[in-house]
């Protein structure tokens, strides 16, 4: 993956899979393999062991699973509307990530 248009903490929409429409927050992202876990969002079933020493007990657990990068886009923090993400550099020379829509800053 070249850029990454989602940060960690983004509010991101769901664009397309079974949960298409719901809005979540990014909890981890995968550069590497182009893929995000969003919070309440994508969840699988997975058969674990009970494992005394980590204090887990065995059964069928329900975890967030990721999605690809494509699959989700960014909400802005100031319109509140789902845009696509653009790129620019301030006059100290910093690049920040700005909103299609309203041309607010994306980044702290």
């Amino acid at each position: 993956m070249s850029r990454l248009h989602v940060k960690k903490e983004d509010q991101v929409f769901v664009l397309s899979g079974k949960d298409r429409g719901k809005t979540g927050r990014v909890l981890r992202v995968f550069p590497a393999e182009g893929k995000v876990i969003v919070e309440n969002v994508n969840f699988v079933k997975r058969h674990t062991r009970p494992n005394p020493q980590k204090n887990l007990k065995g059964g069928v657990v329900e975890k967030e699973s990721a999605l690809h990068l494509s699959n989700v886009q960014v909400v802005c923090r100031s319109c509140g509307k789902r845009t696509r993400i653009g790129f620019q550099r301030l006059q100290d020379g910093r690049k920040v990530r700005i909103c299609r829509k309203c041309q607010a800053a994306l980044d702290k």
